[in-house]
């Protein structure tokens, strides 16, 4: 039996201005939708609404669950964009931009139909990871 191929994808530094993923540079909040990585249009937390998380229900597949990355802290999220998500089928985990880098990865790596949503970090608690 043949084995689906995946594609995989990794967050591997982020910084005040981005991230780095796949060794591709994304400058400022962006969206990652196996394969794709997209700019996401927020400045903070406080913009994630309904319309800003309403691309992450409308692709195929079908997204198991979604982390958000609200910057250098964990921070309250719209109850009505968390409504959304769930009445679309979509948990969401939230978590500071550190650990949701960490929570993409693993869930990732576990063959998980994941995405993220991610906001950049100041520049204090910045981080570079190298390539094995």
């Amino acid at each position: 039996m043949q084995k689906e191929v995946v594609n995989r994808v990794m967050i591997y530094g982020y910084s005040d201005q981005g991230f780095n993923i796949n060794g591709n540079q994304v400058m400022g909040p962006c969206a990652v939708l196996p394969p794709a990585i997209l700019q996401w249009n927020v400045g903070s937390y406080t913009d994630i609404t309904e319309e800003s998380v309403s691309l992450f229900h409308m692709v195929a597949p079908r997204i198991e669950i979604l982390v958000l990355g609200t910057g250098a802290r964990l921070e309250q999220i719209n109850p009505s964009a968390l409504a959304l998500l769930k009445r679309k089928g979509i948990a969401v985990e939230i978590q500071d931009t550190p650990n949701a880098c960490a929570t993409f990865n693993l869930l990732c790596n576990e063959g998980r139909v994941a995405a993220a949503g991610l906001i950049p970090t100041p520049i204090s608690t910045a981080l570079k990871l190298t390539e094995e």
